[in-house]
């Protein structure tokens, strides 16, 4: 059987698959669309000094929220982040964080 080449294996990870058409999508492109504007908005505003992620927590509505569901869907890709960066940690590091888990157990 021959081998894909790896060109067409990237195209169809990139590809966008439509979803149906529903309210409940409808509404959730909308949110989403209101909490991007309103993160642009505040990121392109030439009177902020420094960007502060708490205040566009706190001033956008919904953001936050759609934060923490993002962090718990993508939980496995985190973990594996984690543990791939502990190899560059030292002994003292490894043993400082071993110590916080056995504190949350």
């Amino acid at each position: 059987m021959p081998r894909k080449s790896a060109q067409s294996n990237e195209e169809s990870e990139n590809e966008l698959i439509p979803l149906p058409n529903t309210q409940q999508n409808q509404g959730e492109v909308e949110d989403l669309t209101r909490m991007l504007a309103a993160v642009l908005e505040y990121l392109s505003d030439d009177s902020n000094e420094e960007i502060d992620v708490g205040y566009l927590f706190d001033s956008t509505q919904g953001l936050r929220e759609w934060w923490t569901q993002y962090q718990e869907n993508n939980r496995k890709k985190i973990e594996d982040e984690i543990a791939a960066s502990l190899g560059e940690l030292t002994l003292e590091d490894l043993n400082k964080i071993r110590d916080q888990v056995k504190g949350k157990k």
